[in-house]
């Protein structure tokens, strides 16, 4: 009887043991599916720990939501512009001063950069998750970046070369602008597909202003120097696994009035899809 006593107490003592290891060091799971997603609840570690860790995930395979948003959206890529203009006209009119032509509007490829940041973007099942209609809002910024020392003027606006040189010469162009696009996706049930969108965005120039800099000194000027206020663009974006390009190109001159350009804008987008 003794000995059955003692090694019920010490199998309980066991067992014992190896459930406080287990609580310890293992990490116990709860999971709770709704619809498509997948929440994972894991406890804390230490005892008396009420921490948990909450991952949230949809399983491969299953089918996405009529109606998903993604928010905050980066885009960084580079600005440009396709100049047309008459040089002889401008010079006449008033709008360049002597010496202004398409060698001196050239941009720095490289420094010329466009920063978009989308609020967010929505996409909405068209059919069978392969085609649907995507659309947003968000701010696009342009910064043109001049290989020549190139001053700007307001009231009224000139262009004209600096008589000194310049480390810096720039137009900025912020738009607010609204996509509208329709987006196949060739793989609806991975997050990271493959497929194309393509459409046309609105923009308003809210802000617009010229920098340079000279000795250490900086200049700021303020003014829409003739900018059109509206930027009517057809836009795309290609999704290659984890990888997204974006690009857009306006469908008119970028100036009311005096020069002729066409700006385009292409790079790299940072997006859940």
């Amino acid at each position: 009887m003794k000995k059955s006593v003692f090694l019920i107490v010490a199998l309980l003592t066991v067992l014992g043991s190896f459930g406080q290891t287990d609580s310890t060091h293992r990490p116990v799971y709860d999971t709770i599916r709704i619809g498509g997603i997948v929440i994972v609840r894991k406890s804390g570690h230490k005892d008396g720990d009420s921490t948990s860790v909450y991952k949230m995930k949809r399983r491969r395979g299953e089918e996405p939501a009529n109606l998903s948003t993604n928010w905050w959206i980066f885009d960084i890529g580079f600005s440009n512009y396709t100049d047309k203009s008459d040089y002889g006209n401008t010079l006449l009119t008033g709008f360049t001063a002597p010496g202004i032509g398409k060698d001196q509007m050239k941009l720095r490829t490289g420094k010329s950069r466009n920063v978009n940041v989308w609020f967010f973007m929505q996409k909405l099942n068209i059919a069978s998750h392969v085609l649907n209609l995507k659309y947003g809002l968000g701010l696009e910024l342009n910064n043109y970046y001049f290989d020549e020392n190139i001053v700007f003027s307001k009231k009224p606006t000139n262009i004209s070369l600096a008589t000194s040189d310049l480390k810096k010469s720039k137009l900025a162009a912020d738009y607010l602008t609204v996509p509208i696009m329709l987006n196949f996706n060739f793989t609806p049930r991975r997050s990271k597909g493959f497929g194309f969108s393509g459409g046309v965005s609105a923009g308003y120039l809210y802000s617009s202003r010229y920098k340079s800099k000279e000795d250490g000194d900086i200049h700021k000027v303020k003014n829409n120097f003739d900018l059109e206020k509206f930027k009517l663009s057809y836009v795309g974006e290609l999704s290659l696994g984890p990888v997204r390009f974006y690009g857009s190109v306006a469908m008119k001159n970028m100036w009311e009035k005096g020069l002729d350009m066409t700006p385009y804008n292409f790079g790299f987008r940072f997006s859940n899809w």
